[in-house]
């Protein structure tokens, strides 16, 4: 198998499979391809879209065969390895973590646009100031509040289905987001981050995202230098 990625420091949806698979041990090659650029014609694009006619990242091949976009690849990596468990185990937890993956998938677009994946900053005051402006951010962070409140209530934690899922995977690049921006949110929920913060597939994708060294100023619209 390989999995085709950007950058680990800004790349979000390529965090979730890498994250997914290497914290349930499922072996890969792991492919970089820097973002140089979205525009056709730019190394990223030319070189992604001789995998997948998306031209986006990430992209699983496995025997031939590409799956790209995240929910994708999660639903074949389910269904290649069962006995991983990568779902929750019954079915109706499985609907609401499908449910809830989806509803990341579509949606939290302000969340997105004005806090940017970018794991080696510290941006505490830009998250102030975008809280305090942007009612739509406020509202996304919201409703993650909300959700991950709900989803370890009934569960009882660590991981919001209890154990490590394909849903945390989903939303490691939320908390790394709100890590970032330093966003307030209540105790339990920054026990939650702290949590997904140290588990192995994370910590991995972390220490390789601050061993970049490789600012891309198109991906850093509130710094102009490292």
């Amino acid at each position: 198998m390989q999995l085709h990625i950007g950058n680990k420091n800004y790349s979000s949806w390529s965090m979730r499979p890498w994250v997914l698979m290497n914290q349930a041990g499922i072996a890969f090659d792991e492919v970089m391809h820097r973002f140089d650029a979205f525009a056709p014609g730019s190394q990223f694009k030319s070189g992604v879209e001789r995998l997948n006619p998306a031209g986006r990242v990430p992209v699983l091949i496995d025997d031939g065969l590409a799956v790209w976009d995240t929910l994708a690849i999660a639903e074949y990596l389910a269904e290649r390895f069962p006995e991983k468990h990568l779902w929750p185990a019954d079915m109706r937890a499985r609907a609401r973590a499908r449910s809830v993956c989806a509803e990341m998938h579509s949606g939290f677009g302000a969340l997105r646009h004005h806090f940017g994946m970018n794991i080696e900053a510290s941006l505490p005051e830009v998250g102030a100031r975008v809280l305090q402006e942007q009612s739509e951010v406020r509202d996304n962070v919201g409703r993650i509040v909300a959700m991950w409140t709900e989803l370890l209530e009934q569960h009882g934690g660590p991981m919001l289905f209890g154990s490590f899922c394909i849903a945390d995977a989903y939303f490691a690049p939320v908390v790394m987001r709100l890590r970032t921006y330093g966003v307030p949110v209540p105790a339990p929920i920054a026990a939650y981050i702290e949590r997904v913060i140290a588990q192995p597939g994370v910590a991995a994708w972390i220490a390789d995202a601050l061993a970049e060294h490789d600012f891309r100023a198109f991906e850093e619209p509130y710094r102009t230098q490292r």
